[in-house]
């Protein structure tokens, strides 16, 4: 980023002097949001970022590019609210107009423009985000739970009889994409091989592209289907809006909705069991009525969210945001973790915030999450349909022995092992009953595209590739 003339010094890894502006520090003085010291304690890392900068930080991403961190709840809401002053048209990121950000570099698939309406604002913004939202706003609520119940009782059946499981490979992860193929029209299946596909982006394995490529045919092929047999359905809704969405924004939003349904729901629902499993006060508080579970999930968004930071909005000119001086160009990172736990509005961490929905988790202004409400009910129902069925769950392992995987967007368990008494071994233990089977695609519908080869859906180690990159480092 540019420095303005004359820049007064600043030690390396020292705080500017008053006035000072940020940028005059150079690359060596700014902590980096990517490499061991950030993915080995994000928290700890914000919260030093807090003490030498305040409520908006220099930072350094990917490739030791500049940019702004910002962490005060109040700065993360005005940058959020303020899209004439913060754009989220990542067209105008400097360092990518000065070809700083080539076509490999970790960034580029999630800051490269694309027709999306979260890189959209004004009239563009308002066409797109309102034919997402007002078609989200079509499902009966009451389907998605027994979309949910469905699809939870098929999981929990599965290892029912075991004793054991990892709540996240087998029932967290699975559970969003099985309960989203349903709302986006898809046949039954579709479900499990787009489960393992989004999985393996996610994960950024060697074969992520793979993955990638698959999750685009079928979503072109459930195009086609809904365009000759439009049914009840977000993907029929988003071709019959009045917004007219070509073809190219049609499957961009559906890839849009899906992953992000995948990625921040699966992260919920095994931020709110971990929580369950290993903190006493937490399940107390559970148990003994004094609070909800829809209570419990909203304790976790703000002690947990399901993405730690969002990337980015760019400043439409200069400007000041929490004492630092912004200049055209620059990238900002919205800080929802760090938001959250902003002393000025939590002072004390320990205590409880139910009911309280002011968190970061969704973001805010008119990019916030139009989905949050679809995510809400498939952890809520899920995780009511689980401690239902095994309501003796115990961590299968000690605390510090779970492990997780840390980027720069999120931070995710990677497993959760559980063991329980197997559902057979209960007395007079009987499943709960099983909801309505949801009526079939017409027979227009197409099959599901060719699945991409074994590796790409194989559970294997996880490796590196081109999406872990984008919060990974390098």
């Amino acid at each position: 980023m540019t420095s303005p003339e004359p820049a007064t010094p600043v030690p390396s890894g020292g705080t500017p002097p008053p006035g000072c502006p940020a940028h005059a520090m150079s690359p060596e003085g700014l902590r980096r949001l990517y490499g061991p010291e950030a993915e080995a304690d994000p928290r700890g890392l914000y919260e030093a970022l807090r003490a030498e900068h305040g409520t908006v930080a220099p930072v350094l991403v990917q490739g030791d590019l500049p940019a702004w961190l910002v962490l005060g709840h109040r700065e993360n809401l005005d940058v959020a609210r303020t899209p004439s002053r913060f754009s989220r048209d990542s067209r105008r990121w400097r360092d990518m107009q000065e070809g700083n950000v080539p076509a490999d570099h970790p960034l580029t698939p999630v800051a490269a423009w694309q027709p999306v309406c979260n890189f959209a604002d004004g009239t563009d913004h308002e066409r797109l985000r309102g034919a997402v939202t007002e078609s989200l706003e079509r499902f009966d609520r009451r389907g998605i739970r027994r979309y949910v119940t469905r699809f939870a009782g098929q999981l929990i059946d599965k290892f029912a009889e075991a004793g054991r499981a990892d709540l996240v490979a087998d029932f967290a992860e699975p559970l969003p994409m099985l309960v989203m193929t349903q709302l986006v029209g898809a046949p039954d299946s579709y479900g499990p091989r787009l489960v393992q596909a989004a999985r393996d982006m996610t994960r950024g394995t060697d074969t992520a592209i793979a993955s990638n490529e698959y999750l685009s045919v079928a979503l072109r092929q459930l195009l086609e289907a809904k365009r000759a047999s439009p049914g009840h359905d977000f993907t029929s809704w988003l071709l019959e809006h009045s917004a007219s969405l070509t073809d190219a924004e049609i499957i961009e939003h559906l890839r849009l909705v899906v992953i992000a349904a995948f990625e921040t729901t699966a992260n919920l629902i095994a931020n709110t069991l971990r929580m369950m499993l290993t903190d006493r006060r937490f399940r107390a508080h559970l148990s003994g009525g004094h609070m909800t579970l829809p209570d419990a999930l909203e304790q976790v968004l703000w002690d947990e969210p399901p993405l730690t930071t969002i990337l980015g909005r760019w400043a439409t000119g200069d400007t000041m945001l929490g004492g630092q001086r912004i200049k055209a160009g620059d990238m900002l990172l919205l800080g929802l973790a760090a938001g959250n736990t902003d002393p000025e509005i939590r002072p004390d961490l320990t205590s409880p915030v139910h009911g309280n929905r002011s968190h970061l988790a969704f973001s805010g202004g008119p990019h916030e999450c139009p989905g949050q409400d679809v995510g809400r009910a498939i952890a809520d129902t899920g995780i009511d349909a689980l401690t239902s069925r095994l309501p003796d769950l115990r961590l299968g392992v000690p605390e510090d022995e779970l492990r997780y995987d840390s980027t720069l967007m999120s931070r995710r368990l990677v497993a959760l092992p559980v063991t329980f008494t197997p559902l057979g071994s209960r007395t007079g233990a009987t499943p709960l009953p099983r909801p309505p089977v949801a009526e079939p695609l017409p027979a227009a519908a197409a099959p599901p595209p060719a699945a991409p080869p074994p590796a790409a859906l194989a559970p294997e180690p996880v490796r590196r590739s081109w999406w872990a990159r984008l919060f990974a480092r390098r």
